[in-house]
C-alpha cells in the first residue's frame, strides 16, 4: 500500500474561507491587544482551556452546598416563626392572665349573714342566751381564753375573745371582753384592760352562700389572714423552692423524671405551685405536651408579673379540696369550715397538717371516706414539720395523738333554711336594684337571729307532733318572728321539715285567719272614739247578704250574754258582739284599717269578714300585727339591712318607711285588752305554761277547727304561729290547744327554760 506524502495530506485539508480568515485575524488582533494591555501575561492555549473549565465548576454549587444553604434558610425562617409564635403566645397568655388575676378572679357566691349580736349595758339579754349564741357561732368553750373564737364562763361572767370582722359601717379587730350579768340582764362590759365599754358587737353567723347555680363554692381569704404555719407547711410539702424559682423549676422536673423513670410509673410531679395555679385557672386536665407548654409558659409570666405572696393567695383560694354533693369545695377557708367548722386562722397544728395533706389528693386522702390514708399522710406532714422546726416536740406529741376530729359532714348543708332564703330572694327581687344583685362576692347582712331561728325550728319540729291528735300524721306548722320596734324578720319556719325547699307555708299558705281579725275591728272602733267600757249586744241576730241569704252568727260556746263590754267581748273572743261592733263602725272602715295595716288582699265587704273569713299567710298576719305591737306605727316587714360589695363598699342600705296609722292612745287600750287575753281570756293557759313571762296576744280558730292560730308578743318580739293541714281538712285544734302551745315552747326556749 503506497504511503501518502505529507504534502498531499496537507493539500487534502479543506480550505479556509475568507470569513474564517477574518475571524482568525480578529482573534489574533484581539490576542495582541490583550497582550499589549497585560505585557506580563503569557498566553498559553492549553492553560486558557483549563481556566474555562475551572470557572464553569465554581459557578455551579455542589449538592452538599445546596443542602446546607437550604437547611440554613429553613432554620432561620423557622426560628423567626418560632420567635413570633412565642411572642404572640406571650401576648395572648399575658392578656388572659391579666384579665383573670387583675380583675375578678372568681365568681364568688353572695354571703348571707345573720344580724350581729350587740351587747349593751342594761340590755335584757340573759347569760344563757349569750352562751347559746356563741356556740352557734362556733366559739369554743375553754378554761383560759387565749385567742379569737374562744370564750369561758365563771359565775355570772362570760369572757369572750371576739373574732375580727369587716362590718358594713367599719372593720373591728379581734378583741377580748368581759360580760357580767345580773337578774335584769347585762350589768357591765369591760375590756382586757378593765376599761368600760358601752357596747360590744359579735361577728355575725354566716347563714348561707347564694351560689347562683355555680358548681364551685369558695370563701375568699386574703393572704394576710392565712397563718404563717400553714404557708410554711404547704411549701415544705409542695414546693420548697417556691420563693427562689421563676415559676418553673427545672431541677424539680429533672428529679421527678428520674424518680418516675426508676419507678416505671408516675409517682412524683415536677410542677411548681405557680404551674398548678396556671393549670387550675386557665387549662383543662388534659395530659399533652401542648398543655404542659402552656402551663409552663403561663407560670413564668405569672411569676414575672405578680409577687410570690399574691401567687400564694390566688393558689390557696383556687385549690380544690373537697366535694359537697354536686358542689366543689374550693379554697382553704371554705375547706376549713367544711372539715373543721372553723376559720383557717383558728386551726390547730394537727388540722393544718391534715388540710395540707389533703391538697396532695382530695379524693385519695378524703378524711371521711379514707380516714386511714388521711391520718397516715397527716402524720407524715407532722413529722416533717417537726424535723424542720416548724413545731416543737411538745406540739408534735399533742398533735400526733389526736384523731381527725372532723365536723359534721352535713354542716354546710344544714346551715341554710329554705324559708328565709326564699324570703330573702323575694326581697332582693323587689327592693334591690339589678345592678347590685349581679355583683360577685356580695355580703348580705340580714336581721335573722340565729338563736331565734334555732328555737323556732325546734318549737315547730317538736311542737307539731305534740299537739296533733292520735292517728294524725299530716299536721303541719309555720312560725314567723319579727322585731317589734324595727319590723325586722328575726326567724321564719315553714314546716316540720325545716330543710324542705318546696312549698313555703309561712309565705304562701293563705288560710282563713278566724278571730285574729278581731283586733282590727276593735282598733277601728277605738280610733272612732269607742271606749273599752262601752257595751255591746250579745244577743241572737240574723243578717242578710247581697243575695238575700240569711246568716246567724253564734259564739263559740253557743251562749248569749245579753250585754257585754267592748273589752270583755275582745278578751273572750265573742263573735256576736264583734259582728254588732263591725256593723256599727262600718265594714268599709274595717277593710280600710286592714289595708293600712299591710293587708294587700282584696277583701269583700261581707259581715263574716269581722269573724275572720279573710285568708292570709302567716307572714301577712305578722305584718298586720306589727303596728298593733308598735303603738300604731306601720313599717313594712323587712329582712335585708345592707349589702356590701367584695371591695367593702356599701351598695345597698335599707331605708324604712314609717307611718302613724292609728292613734297611740287607741293602740295602748287595745294592747291592754290583748294582755288580758293571755291572763283571763282565751289564751289564759299561758299563765301556767309560762308563769314568769308577760305577754299580749290573740287566738284564732276557723270553721270545723281547720286552722289553729296564735299571735303573741313580749317586750321585743312578735310571734305568729299557725297549725293546720295542707289539704285544708280539720286539724281538730283551737287556737289555744294548737298554735298557742308552740308559741309557749318558743318563749320558754327564749329565756332558757
Amino acid at each position: 500500500m503506497a504511503k501518502t506524502p505529507k504534502n498531499e495530506s496537507a493539500k487534502s485539508k479543506p480550505k479556509e474561507t475568507t470569513k474564517g480568515k477574518l475571524k482568525q485575524g480578529a482573534k489574533k488582533e484581539s490576542g495582541e491587544k490583550s497582550t499589549a494591555k497585560n505585557p506580563k501575561t503569557t498566553r498559553k492555549p492549553t492553560a486558557r482551556k483549563n481556566t474555562k473549565k475551572s470557572t464553569s465548576k465554581s459557578q455551579t454549587p455542589s449538592f452538599k452546598q445546596r443542602f446546607f444553604r437550604g437547611l440554613w434558610s429553613i432554620t432561620w425562617k423557622a426560628s423567626l416563626a418560632f420567635i413570633a409564635f412565642i411572642i404572640i403566645c406571650g401576648i395572648y397568655f399575658d392578656k388572659k392572665i391579666e384579665r383573670r388575676l387583675d380583675g375578678s378572679t372568681w365568681t364568688l357566691p353572695a354571703a348571707l349573714y345573720a344580724r350581729p349580736l350587740t351587747l349593751q349595758v342594761a340590755s335584757p339579754l340573759t347569760q344563757h342566751a349569750l352562751v347559746s349564741e356563741l356556740k352557734l357561732l362556733n366559739y369554743r368553750a375553754v378554761k383560759s381564753v387565749q385567742s379569737p373564737g374562744q370564750f369561758s364562763t365563771a359565775g355570772k361572767r362570760v369572757i369572750i375573745y371576739r373574732r375580727a370582722f369587716d362590718f358594713p359601717d367599719k372593720s373591728e379587730p379581734a378583741q377580748l371582753a368581759e360580760v357580767s350579768f345580773n337578774w335584769q340582764g347585762v350589768s357591765s362590759l369591760k375590756t382586757r384592760q378593765q376599761s368600760h365599754l358601752q357596747q360590744f358587737r359579735l361577728d355575725p353567723l354566716l347563714l348561707d352562700r347564694l351560689n347562683s347555680k355555680q358548681i364551685q363554692d369558695r370563701v375568699f381569704v386574703p393572704f394576710e389572714k392565712i397563718p404563717d404555719l400553714f404557708i410554711n407547711t404547704l411549701l415544705l410539702m409542695e414546693d420548697r423552692n417556691f420563693y427562689h424559682h421563676q415559676g418553673v423549676s427545672p431541677f424539680a422536673i429533672l428529679r421527678a423524671f428520674i424518680v418516675n423513670f426508676k419507678a416505671g410509673r408516675t409517682v412524683q410531679g415536677g410542677s411548681t405551685l405557680t404551674q398548678q395555679l396556671a393549670k387550675n385557672l386557665f387549662l383543662s386536665q388534659e395530659r399533652s405536651l401542648w398543655r404542659k407548654f402552656q402551663e409552663a409558659y403561663m407560670a413564668v409570666l405569672i411569676d414575672h408579673k405578680y409577687s410570690k405572696d399574691k401567687i400564694l393567695e390566688a393558689y390557696l383560694n383556687e385549690v380544690y379540696l373537697a366535694q359537697n354533693g354536686a358542689t366543689g369545695i374550693y379554697g382553704i377557708e371554705l375547706a376549713s369550715d367544711f372539715y373543721f367548722a372553723r376559720p383557717v386562722d383558728e386551726l390547730r397544728v394537727e388540722q393544718i397538717a391534715l388540710l395540707v395533706a389533703i391538697i396532695k389528693g382530695p379524693s385519695y386522702y378524703n378524711p371521711r371516706r379514707n380516714p386511714e390514708r388521711a391520718l397516715a399522710r397527716r402524720d407524715l406532714v407532722l413529722r416533717l414539720m417537726l424535723e424542720h422546726n416548724y413545731i416543737n416536740t411538745a406540739q408534735y406529741r399533742i398533735a400526733a395523738k389526736g384523731n381527725l376530729n372532723l365536723s359534721n359532714a352535713k354542716a354546710l348543708n344544714n346551715r341554710a333554711n329554705p324559708a328565709f332564703v326564699s324570703l330573702l330572694n323575694r326581697e332582693l327581687q323587689s327592693d334591690v336594684p339589678a345592678s347590685v344583685r349581679k355583683k360577685s362576692g356580695l355580703s348580705i347582712f340580714t336581721s335573722i337571729s340565729p338563736l331565734a331561728q334555732k328555737n323556732a325550728e325546734i318549737a315547730i319540729q317538736n311542737g307539731v307532733p305534740k299537739v296533733q291528735k292520735e292517728g294524725q300524721h299530716d299536721l303541719q306548722g309555720a312560725m314567723v318572728i319579727t322585731d317589734r320596734e324595727y319590723a325586722e324578720v328575726r326567724a321564719i319556719v315553714s314546716g316540720k321539715n325545716v330543710k324542705f325547699s318546696g312549698f313555703n307555708r309561712a309565705l304562701d299558705a293563705s288560710r282563713p285567719i278566724g278571730s285574729l281579725v278581731k283586733p282590727a275591728v276593735y282598733l277601728t272602733a277605738l280610733d272612732q272614739g269607742y271606749a273599752l267600757t262601752d257595751t255591746l249586744n250579745d244577743k241572737a241576730i240574723i243578717l242578710k247578704n247581697s243575695t238575700g241569704q240569711r246568716w246567724r252568727p253564734k259564739n263559740y260556746d253557743r251562749k248569749f250574754r245579753g250585754e257585754v263590754t267592748v273589752e270583755y267581748a275582745l278578751v273572750h273572743s265573742l263573735n256576736v258582739p264583734t259582728v254588732n261592733l263591725g256593723m256599727q263602725v262600718g265594714l268599709g272602715n274595717v277593710i280600710d284599717s286592714l289595708h293600712k295595716m299591710g293587708v294587700n288582699e282584696k277583701i269583700p265587704a261581707y259581715p263574716s269578714l269581722v269573724l275572720g273569713s279573710v285568708s292570709l299567710s302567716p307572714f301577712q298576719v305578722a305584718q298586720m300585727y306589727q303596728p298593733i305591737s308598735m303603738k300604731g306605727v306601720y313599717k313594712p316587714l323587712t329582712m335585708i339591712r345592707s349589702i356590701v360589695s367584695s371591695q367593702g363598699e356599701v351598695v345597698y342600705q335599707r331605708s324604712q318607711h314609717a307611718q302613724q296609722i292609728f292613734s297611740s292612745q287607741s293602740v295602748s287600750q287595745l294592747s291592754n285588752a290583748l294582755h288580758k287575753v293571755t291572763t283571763e281570756g282565751t289564751a289564759r293557759s299561758l299563765r301556767w305554761r309560762n308563769p314568769r313571762q308577760d305577754f299580749a296576744g290573740k287566738t284564732g280558730t276557723t270553721n270545723n277547727l281547720n286552722d289553729s292560730w296564735f299571735v303573741g308578743f313580749d317586750k321585743d318580739e312578735v310571734v305568729t304561729t299557725w297549725v293546720g293541714k295542707d289539704n285544708n281538712k280539720s286539724a281538730e285544734l283551737t287556737g289555744s290547744s294548737g298554735a298557742l302551745v308552740l308559741f309557749s315552747d318558743y318563749m320558754k326556749a327564749k329565756v332558757g327554760n
